[in-house]
């Protein structure tokens, strides 16, 4: 992929890292890792903004000084994790996972929920890429065994879908 970090926000591959809000441990891990090698590669990192795999996605992409967007469930941007630049009170709940999917060019999926799932349905409802990453193996899903791996994929097959 071309270097994208001269580039404004806006114009740069957009990549969620979905998971569950209570995750810790390796799945935690996974997703730090994963956050930052989004931003090192200069990708803005796409959460739902609370805790678990989003706080975590978020944490990693920060210690790499890359940019994170959140889009929360409720009416309260001050409930976003610590680690997100800018967050988006929807008010929708969980129905905000479609605004997830949506605003992203690709999805990495680690552990999972129900939630989770319902963001993987409408990613691949959409033709989003999906990678996951300790997660499902669902038909249309890209499966990756490490994060390098996963951001790699995320970005290579969402490529088509960046301008």
């Amino acid at each position: 992929m071309a270097d994208v970090h001269h580039l404004a926000p806006s114009k740069r591959p957009y990549v969620a890292v979905v998971g569950p809000g209570d995750a810790d441990g390796e799945h935690a891990w996974l997703a730090e890792e994963v956050g930052a090698r989004l931003a090192e590669a200069g990708a803005v990192v796409v959460t739902g903004g609370l805790g678990g795999v989003m706080e975590a996605a978020c944490r990693g992409a920060k210690s790499r000084r890359g940019q994170t967007l959140a889009l929360l469930p409720g009416d309260d941007r001050t409930a976003a994790n610590g680690w997100v630049d800018v967050a988006v009170a929807t008010g929708m709940g969980e129905m905000r996972n479609a605004l997830i999917v949506r605003a992203a060019d690709a999805l990495i999926a680690i552990g999972g929920g129900p939630g989770t799932l319902s963001e993987l349905g409408f990613a691949l409802k959409t033709g989003r890429p999906v990678v996951g990453l300790a997660s499902w193996d669902i038909e249309g899903m890209i499966t990756a065994s490490e994060p390098a791996e996963a951001v790699a994929r995320a970005l290579r097959h969402s490529s088509s879908a960046v301008s």
